[in-house]
């Protein structure tokens, strides 16, 4: 049983790391997911094409799976690999972003 410090971190990491991976799905143009969120828009049907357009829609089954993989892992390494990259590689890109010195 995780204590409340990993709980926390963990909180905090799944956090970030959803937030990113939303972004990545939702407003990224990395070719790849521009092909497959285009396919899924095509694909979809009855509303659901803007799970893949709307942050809103999409976060909280990201939130979900998420929590799922955390609880019943445990905090597996591999959760925190996952999400901490995804976090760290959001949080970096967000400094560089206000560190970029203007041209």
């Amino acid at each position: 049983m995780p204590d409340v410090l990993e709980i926390v971190a963990a909180v905090v990491v799944g956090i970030i790391g959803v937030a990113r991976l939303t972004r990545l799905v939702v407003d990224d143009d990395f070719p790849p997911v521009v092909f497959f969120r285009s396919r899924y828009v095509t694909w979809a049907k009855g509303g659901w094409e803007t799970l893949a357009e709307c942050p809103f829609c999409v976060a909280p089954y990201f939130g979900a799976l998420a929590l799922a993989w955390g609880w019943l892992s445990d905090l597996h390494w591999t959760w925190w690999a996952f999400f901490g990259w995804l976090a760290g590689s959001y949080l970096a890109s967000m400094i560089v972003v206000r560190d970029t010195p203007p041209e």
